[in-house]
């Protein structure tokens, strides 16, 4: 099989990024995908609630490999007197993480405004104490304000933006000395690890020993991603992000192996099995534990009732849910693991 191809899994991963898809807006994300696996020559069905499930090798899987397509955002809570939009947020994004950032408004007519996230009041010169001492918070003193000639939530309104109205972060990617830097590498970055390694079974022809599907789910980070599964599941295994910190194995530059989350562990024996494919193939990994609030789509097949193992791996990543960090070589390292395992199975 041929070696990670770095340039088509940023390239692909910045395709990703180019499309909004805070969790519950699906469409467009999906027909994207849709487009670069019919690129890839994979055959796909799409499920009822917005996933992809891709089958390069055929119909018929026993393990499903996941990763998720959406984001972290905001939703339009309700419109403000002054025409500032007040938002909650949608999956686990914090005001401190966001204030400050660009973001696009979709309405459910389908226009996009542009905006920001701003503390409210928002002046340093003119209110610094109340800025410095009190925190950040979605409910009382953070809003968005719309780069739109509004003064009252009337004017608001007349442009049609109301509540419910979904509310995406700019991304904001890129690249410095092998870093990628982002907003979404949590959990675009891993898709795209999945992506490239569809495309090098595409063009080397390879066919893998054991049937896998590819499941781009669009619910992650609201909890039920993968809370249905296709029919002869046996096995899933989540690629996502590994969070970096104090005391934390996981390294930027290194593929994560998930020995547990803040849910329960994971699999002792398909855990162990990716040990081994990644001391055979001299990847290089880390084993690690992730509390107190961390789970992944495996976790939700589990909880769903199927009878499965269940694993995760990913590249280290710093800043989760904020502006995210990590590097080609965890990628990379992310990639030859997920290789070397489906290779010998």
């Amino acid at each position: 099989m041929e070696a990670f191809d770095q340039n088509y899994c940023l390239e692909v991963f910045q395709r990703l990024l180019s499309v909004d898809s805070t969790t519950g807006q699906y469409e467009e994300i999906q027909r994207l995908l849709c487009t670069i696996l019919d690129e890839l020559g994979c055959p796909y069905t799409l499920t009822h609630k917005g996933g992809v499930l891709a089958y390069p090798c055929g119909a018929g899987a026993s393990l499903a490999v996941t990763a998720h397509l959406d984001d972290i955002g905001l939703m339009v809570r309700h419109v403000n007197a002054d025409g500032t939009l007040n938002v909650c947020p949608v999956g686990g994004l914090y005001p401190f993480y966001c204030t400050g950032e660009n973001v696009r408004i979709h309405s459910r007519a389908g226009k996009v405004f542009t905006g920001t996230v701003c503390r409210t009041p928002n002046s340093i010169h003119v209110t610094e104490e109340e800025l410095r001492s009190v925190l950040p918070d979605f409910r009382t003193n953070v809003c968005v304000v719309l780069d739109e000639d509004v003064k009252s939530a009337a004017d608001t309104h007349a442009l049609g933006i109301d509540t419910g109205d979904m509310i995406a972060l700019e991304p904001r990617f890129t690249l410095s000395n092998g870093y990628v830097k982002s907003r979404f590498v949590d959990d675009k970055a891993c898709a795209a690890v999945v992506l490239a390694l569809i495309k090098s079974l595409h063009d080397s022809g390879t066919m893998l020993p054991r049937p896998v599907c590819f499941y781009f789910a669009v619910y992650e980070e609201i909890g039920h991603g993968t809370t249905w599964l296709p029919q002869g599941i046996t096995d899933v295994l989540a690629v996502d992000i590994a969070p970096t910190g104090p005391e934390q194995n996981s390294d930027e530059h290194k593929v994560s192996i998930f020995a547990k989350d803040s849910r329960f562990p994971y699999h002792w024996g398909m855990t162990n099995e990716l040990r081994q494919a990644a001391i055979d193939a001299g990847v290089d990994f880390v084993m690690d534990i992730f509390t107190p609030h961390y789970g992944t789509d495996g976790d939700a097949s589990v909880l769903a009732g199927y009878d499965i193992r269940h694993a995760a791996i990913g590249p280290g990543t710093a800043n989760s849910h904020g502006y995210e960090r990590t590097h080609v070589d965890g990628l990379r390292n992310t990639y030859d693991l997920l290789r070397a395992y489906l290779m010998n199975r």
